[in-house]
């Protein structure tokens, strides 16, 4: 081997050590972490998956946390002067709705989301953690839980609300599809985006019976899978797993650092649970079958599925705490 091989090879292999992501020991001596500020979060995850979400299930305060991390972060304009007055105090994803409880949950738009925000508030307090980060930490970790779901992005360090989100920031589920995709735009998001996003329950008012018994889904969601602009996007995600996780993934991760500035912050992802795979493929539920489906994609046919056999099915309501 010539010298100048010699020194080639020592420098590919100084390379790649320097590569090589050195690790911390975190206090608790069983977790190790890229760095040392992500240690804070394993006594949280802990606490949060045995006294909130049961012991790891995706049930009602998984589907909860996940709403209230929408209904803190859309809090936010890009243009506050011209949408909402010169007094704009929405700051995005930075906890106001846990901080200024007193003012946001009394919003039409956040009607029952007084119990998740109570809930939350004891964990908060126990831990050296601000409530923006809380509310993000708890939604990544709660659906993680859930079967099929991404492992959500986590990054750590929002400071502290200083003013609460002004009404009207929240879409309402029967709000018209123009007047959702114009809020979502005014807080950064495209249409896709938007369709992405759409996964959280929201209260009696704005919802529509669906074809499914025991079933009802958000007025804004019937109204969405039928808008030519969105119903070809809503349609794509039937049977495309993958591209549905990956989508609310991306779209997820910008949600959560609305109003923030990534750099001052701190990837903590890797605290976040992996998730479990989902089994199975799309299927009408046993008494449904394509001819049941309003086709509202222009372009494409809505996709051949099979129909379960049995009864006529039912939904039965997610199990409480």
């Amino acid at each position: 081997m010539s010298f100048k091989t010699l020194t080639a090879f020592i420098a590919l292999i100084g390379a790649a050590n320097a590569a090589v992501t050195r690790r911390v020991a975190c206090p608790d001596g069983k977790n190790t972490a890229t760095n040392a500020a992500c240690c804070a979060l394993f006594p949280i995850l802990d606490d949060i998956q045995t006294n909130l979400f049961d012991g790891g299930e995706c049930g009602e305060e998984v589907h909860e946390s996940l709403r209230l991390t929408f209904h803190d972060a859309i809090g936010f304009s890009l243009n506050p002067g011209a949408s909402f007055g010169t007094n704009f105090g929405g700051g995005g994803a930075d906890g106001s709705i846990i901080t200024f409880s007193d003012t946001e949950t009394n919003f039409h738009a956040n009607g029952g989301i007084d119990e998740i925000v109570e809930e939350q508030r004891p964990f908060v307090e126990a831990h050296n953690i601000t409530a923006g980060d809380f509310i993000q930490f708890a939604g990544a970790v709660g659906i993680s839980n859930c079967p099929g779901a991404p492992r959500l992005e986590f990054m750590f360090g929002r400071p502290a609300a200083t003013a609460p989100a002004p009404d009207k920031t929240v879409p309402e589920p029967f709000d018209t599809v123009d007047s959702i995709l114009t809020r979502f735009k005014d807080a950064g998001f495209n249409t896709a985006e938007v369709v992405a996003l759409l996964s959280s329950t929201g209260g009696n008012q704005g919802e529509v019976q669906s074809p499914l018994r025991g079933e009802i889904r958000l007025q804004s969601d019937s109204e969405l899978a039928r808008d030519s602009r969105t119903a070809c996007l809503w349609q794509g995600f039937v049977n495309e797993q993958a591209k549905m996780t990956s989508a609310f993934k991306s779209a997820m991760a910008k949600l959560a650092v609305v109003g923030h500035n990534v750099r001052n912050m701190v990837d903590c992802s890797e605290v976040i649970p992996q998730t479990k795979p989902v089994t199975g493929k799309a299927h009408f539920p046993a008494g449904l079958s394509h001819a049941d489906i309003e086709q509202a994609c222009a372009s494409t046919p809505f996709p051949t599925l099979p129909t379960d056999p049995g009864p006529v099915t039912s939904v039965a309501a997610v199990p409480p705490s």
